[in-house]
Order: structure tokens, then C-alpha cells, then sequence
């Protein structure tokens, strides 16, 4: 009975875990209902392309502009992505379909048409907000095994095409915009909730009779005459001087009862926009692997060492001491100080602070907190939990420092408040700069640059203090053995411990662990996609700790065997050096996978991707260093030292 029980509690906290695995998320907001002819409010966000990388807002472009523009409130991690949200001029009442609406008719000069065709170039997609929701254009997929519909966010400005028999590359506008607006309705009140909002788009060179006012008729799309804008024979031409009429279409949709959806899950849609098959194999792929590796060196390692312990523990002449060879000999230096000691403290507050941070993040994304439909919330998490994590930045530094006999905690604190941040600060101010200098709506405000800053100096600096004081208190570590004062010869080492090497090949393990979820991650930041499993992305993060702690151990294993006793700084750099396959990862998809070509899109790329290997690397080193740093303790602290 008991062992039924116990298969019972396992089957259902592994159904569990599955689905957490899959990231189930909070809608972020609370559901509104509408009833029939409620006004609702469409807004217009950001203009995207994937070549360039540049938002610009909505108006940056002429336009239809409602009587007054009003900016809706952003948060933190809204305004650093580059949102921009403002009404819109696009009048919808809820289930009332209305065709052919005229919003205004715009002339083109030189400017405006050559701004037009840089943005159709660019491949820019305007983007539109409605309820929460997202705008997309459904493409239908014929391709079998996948979603017979997938959603692009966004439409394209407009299209680069020739007139049959022609062979000048003309450029064309999407002036007519058809919407289609879907919602679940209550049977009991008659009230309804949106779930999807659509739209395809048309150029349409359209016809009026007699002179220009805004209740002209359009010959080319009257609903009285059945004159409704299905396809186009004529499309509108971007050229000086052209006139561009303006006009939407929007229509309502029940889901049906085959097809229902309701408002908790009306983002499914939107997250299932490409085949999941091949990404869930090889996620899980990567981990059975890294698992399986790592089970072995593990296995491996805790042989070898039980055999090594009891040989030293068993020695009873000291001729045979003597004779023995091995890391027991370098007892009396392998915890002595190392280089540049007080900056190896500084990096390894800064690791724990990236390590807190990262792992409460994941946390709350896995439950939902953070989920695609709160915009903007998963940086503005990620930057306020970096702040807090100061206080443990500032801890962990300091009791290294007091364990390598320092004295001067205040200044170890200083270090560790101001030089990751410092580094991270001067990369994005020049890519800032570069941004603000393109006009683009991705250039951070005044006023949100202040707010950074006070984050940093007012919340973040205090902290790592408080906790460097806290750390410093505490009674320091002692050494599991005495360190001798005259420093031992390394003897030669052989080729294969050379550090430069050992250090290389030990972040390619960690990288194995995340390179297939890194191709997603980079996809979804630079092609404008969705990212949502988290509940994967945090088994991959479990499996890089162990990873990055099981290698370091391993060949600091070998080094001390080596008798070669300077582990400190190469067990960080060890798991540090996946780093460096990360951005030569990001190089590889740069060249592969994204179309940019314009020389700032390129430097925002790489300027971006290099602040992310450099805290990756601050994070592995961070994890390897610990590792290595219990392992030293624990078989020194194992083996008798006369």
C-alpha cells in the first residue's frame, strides 16, 4: 500500500513539473467585457524590422493622426525596448462591422515619399494594440504536421513589386486595412471579451467622385454598391505627389463552438507560431546528453578521489610519502593567495548578484508573472532584481575578501558596486548615442535614463555596502590546511594542462548545455518573436550549473594532480570561457540567420550580444569558482597532513 502510494505522489509531481515545464502563463491583465457598440480603443505601438533593429513610432510616419495624440503610460522595460503605445484613429464598436471608413487622404512631397520607401526597403511592420492583444496577419501553411495558421506580428508598411511587363521596381503603399476582430460571447449577459485581433492588408488605389471632402464616396470601395476591397488590380504607388487615401474595414467574429476560445487562453494562438516538434527534441536532446556526460564524470571522479584518499590516508613510512606523487603534495600552497586577488572578489560578488538575479526571474517567468502579454515586464523584473541583488553582490565579496586576509572591506564594496555596472553603462550609452542619432524611438529619455541612474546610486550601491558589512562581520574561513611561506616549484607541465587550453575546452561543455535554447532566445529577441518556456529554459539553467560546477571540478582535478596548486583564478575562467562560444555563437547567427546590413544595426548587435556574453561569463565563472572552492576544502579537509 505504501509503495503504491509513493508511485502515486511521484506520477503526479512529475505530471506537475511537466506542467510547469511548459510555462503556463497569467493573462497580466484582468478580463474586460464589452457590450454591443462599446467604443474600443485601438492603439499603435512601435514600427519594427528585423533589418534594421531600429523602432520608430508610429507617427514618425504621416500618418492618420486622431485630433490629439496621447501617449499611453510605459513601463520600465517598455521604454528600453523601444515601445512606444498612442491611440490610434481607428474608430471600432464592438460587434458593429463597418466597411470602407475614409480616415483621411494624404498628398506626398519629396520627404514623405522618400520616408515611405526607406521604411518598405527596411521591411519595417507597423504595429497595432488592441485589448491587450497583439495585431497579427494569419498566413495560411500548407506543410503538413504544423499549425495550418501562423500569426506574423504586425504589417508590413508596404511592398516593393513591377507592374506585368514592366521591369521598374515600383514601390507600394498598404492603405486599405481589413480587421477582423474575434471575441467569445457569454450566453447569460450578452457581454463578450476579445480574443484575437487580425488584420490583412491591401494597396488600393482609390477613386472618388468630384472634389476631395472627408464624406466623398469612394467609387473603388462603396459597401452600398457591394464594393468591397478583396484584391487590387490598381495599387497605390508611393511617389511625390501621389495622393494616398486612408481606409480600414473591421469585422467581428464569434468563435464558433469547434474552435472556441476563451479569454484565459486566447494567447495560445499567438505562442504556437512555428512547429514546436523539433524544438522539443532537441531541448530535451541536449539535456539527456549533458545529463549523461555529466553522470559519468561525476561517477568518475568520485572513484578516482575515494581511491586517492584511502592510498594517502593508508601511507605509513615517510618514505612512502615521499614517494607519493600528486595533488596531496601541493597542500601547503593550493590555498595560497592568488593575483590580483581583490578583483577575483569583485567578479565574484558580481557573478552571485547575476546568479540571484537570473534564478528569481526565471522563477516568476516559469508562473506566469512574466509572460508575453505583460510587455515590458520581464526587463523591468530582470533590472530591479539586479538592484536588490546588490545586498548579496556586496555579502559574498566581502567574505571572500576577509578569507584571503583582507582588511579594507569599503573598498572591495566600492569595486564591486561600480565596475560591472560601470562597464555595462559605457556600452549602452555608446550604443544609445548611436540609436539616438538615427532618431529611432529606441533611444532611451531623459527621464528614464535618470531613473537608472538613481537605481544604481540610490538602491544598488547601499546595498552592496550593507551586505559587504554583513559579510565582513562574520567570523572569516578558516583553511583546511596551513599554507607553507615559501612558494612550491610547479614543476613542467604537459600540453594538454596548459591553462590557455584547459581553460578552452572547459566552456564547451557548459555552451553544449545551452546553445540549442540560445538559438531560440536570439530568435525571439532579433526576429521579433515570442519567447514563452520558460519552464525549459529554467531546466537548461539547472543543467548549466551543474555543468559549468562538474567540469571545473574535473580539471581542477587535474591541475592539483599536475601538482600545479594556481586554481584560483583558472577554476573561474574554466567555466568562464563559455562566454566566449556564446558570442562566437552570436557571430555565427549574425551571419546566418538575420539580414542586417546597415553599419549601426550592425554595431547595436554586437554591442548587445557582448554585454550579454560578458555577464554569461561573470555568471559561469561565478558558478565554477564555488565549485572548485568546495571541492579544494573538501578533500584537503579528507586526507591526514603531517
Amino acid at each position: 500500500m505504501a509503495i503504491e502510494f509513493r508511485r502515486s505522489a511521484i506520477a503526479f509531481t512529475l505530471l506537475l513539473f511537466i506542467h510547469v515545464a511548459h510555462s503556463f502563463y497569467l493573462p497580466g491583465v484582468a478580463p474586460q467585457d464589452f457590450e454591443k457598440g462599446d467604443e474600443l480603443k485601438v492603439k499603435v505601438n512601435k514600427l519594427t524590422s528585423i533589418k534594421t533593429q531600429l523602432p520608430y513610432s508610429y507617427y514618425s510616419l504621416p500618418f492618420c493622426q486622431p485630433k490629439k495624440i496621447v501617449d499611453s503610460t510605459e513601463n520600465l522595460g517598455e521604454v528600453l525596448r523601444g515601445d512606444r503605445i498612442e491611440n490610434a484613429p481607428y474608430l471600432f464598436k464592438m460587434r458593429e462591422a463597418k466597411m470602407c471608413n475614409v480616415l483621411c487622404l494624404v498628398t506626398l512631397d519629396d520627404k514623405t515619399a522618400k520616408a515611405f520607401k526607406e521604411k518598405i526597403d527596411d521591411e519595417y511592420r507597423v504595429n497595432m494594440i488592441l485589448d491587450n492583444l497583439p495585431l497579427v496577419v494569419p498566413i495560411e501553411r500548407g506543410d503538413q504536421g504544423s499549425p495550418p495558421v501562423v500569426y506574423q506580428l504586425g504589417y508590413h508598411v508596404g511592398l516593393k513589386g513591377q507592374y506585368e511587363g514592366s521591369k521598374e521596381q515600383k514601390y507600394f503603399m498598404h492603405n486599405h486595412l481589413a480587421f477582423t476582430v474575434r471575441y467569445h460571447l457569454d450566453m447569460q449577459t450578452d457581454s463578450a471579451r476579445i480574443v484575437g485581433f487580425e488584420v490583412k492588408p491591401y494597396s488600393v488605389k482609390h477613386e472618388y467622385d468630384g472634389e476631395w471632402s472627408e464624406k466623398a464616396r469612394l467609387t473603388t470601395c462603396d459597401p452600398h454598391k457591394k464594393r468591397l476591397v478583396v484584391s487590387s488590380s490598381t495599387p497605390q504607388e508611393v511617389e511625390p505627389k501621389k495622393e494616398i487615401i486612408f481606409t480600414y474595414d473591421v469585422e467581428f467574429e464569434a468563435s464558433s463552438c469547434e474552435s472556441e476560445v476563451k479569454w484565459a487562453s486566447r494567447w495560445d494562438a499567438y505562442l504556437l507560431m512555428s512547429d514546436n516538434q523539433i524544438h522539443w527534441f532537441s531541448i530535451v536532446n541536449s539535456l539527456m546528453i549533458v545529463l549523461f556526460l555529466s553522470g559519468m564524470v561525476a561517477m568518475i571522479m568520485l572513484r578516482t578521489l575515494y581511491r586517492d584518499i584511502s592510498r594517502y590516508n593508508e601511507l605509513e613510512t615517510q618514505e612512502e610519502a615521499q614517494e607519493e606523487t600528486g595533488w596531496k603534495l601541493v597542500h601547503g600552497d593550493v590555498f595560497r593567495l592568488p593575483a590580483n586577488s581583490d578583483l577575483l572578489c569583485v567578479y565574484v560578488g558580481t557573478g552571485v548578484q547575476c546568479l540571484g538575479m537570473v534564478f528569481v526571474t526565471m522563477i516568476f517567468a516559469m508562473l506566469g508573472f512574466l509572460s508575453p502579454s505583460n510587455r515590458g515586464g520581464l526587463m523591468t523584473a530582470m533590472l530591479l532584481l539586479w538592484v536588490f541583488m546588490g545586498l548579496f553582490a556586496g555579502y559574498a565579496s566581502s567574505r571572500l575578501y576577509k578569507m584571503f586576509k583582507g582588511t579594507e572591506w569599503k573598498r572591495i564594496a566600492f569595486r564591486t558596486a561600480f565596475l560591472f555596472p560601470a562597464v555595462v553603462s559605457s556600452i549602452f550609452f555608446v550604443l544609445n548615442a548611436l540609436i539616438w542619432g538615427q532618431k529611432s524611438s529606441g533611444a532611451v529619455p531623459f527621464g528614464t535614463m535618470f531613473a537608472l541612474i538613481f537605481l544604481w546610486f540610490g538602491i544598488s550601491v547601499p546595498l552592496v555596502f550593507v551586505g559587504a558589512y554583513l559579510g565582513f562581520k562574520k567570523p572569516p574561513v578558516d583553511d583546511p590546511v596551513k599554507t607553507n611561506k615559501i612558494p612550491r616549484q610547479i614543476p613542467e607541465q604537459a600540453w594538454y594542462m596548459n591553462p590557455i587550453f584547459s581553460i578552452l575546452i572547459g566552456g564547451i561543455l557548459p555552451f553544449g548545455a545551452v546553445f540549442i535554447e540560445l538559438f531560440f532566445i536570439l530568435t525571439s529577441i532579433w526576429l521579433n518573436q515570442f519567447y514563452y518556456i520558460f519552464g525549459f529554459l529554467f531546466l537548461v539553467f539547472v543543467i548549466l550549473i551543474v555543468t559549468c560546477a562538474e567540469i571545473t571540478v574535473v580539471l581542477c582535478y587535474f591541475q592539483l594532480c599536475s601538482e600545479d596548486y594556481l586554481w584560483w583564478w583558472r577554476s573561474y575562467l574554466t567555466s568562464g570561457s563559455s562566454a566566449l562560444y556564446l558570442f562566437l555563437y552570436a557571430t555565427f547567427y549574425f551571419f546566418t540567420k538575420l539580414q542586417i546590413t546597415k553599419l549601426v544595426s550592425a554595431m547595436l548587435y554586437f554591442g548587445y550580444m557582448l554585454i550579454a556574453s560578458y555577464a554569461f561569463f561573470v555568471l559561469t565563472g561565478t558558478i565554477g569558482f564555488y565549485a572548485c572552492l568546495w571541492f579544494t576544502r573538501l578533500i584537503y579537509s579528507s586526507v591526514k597532513i603531517d
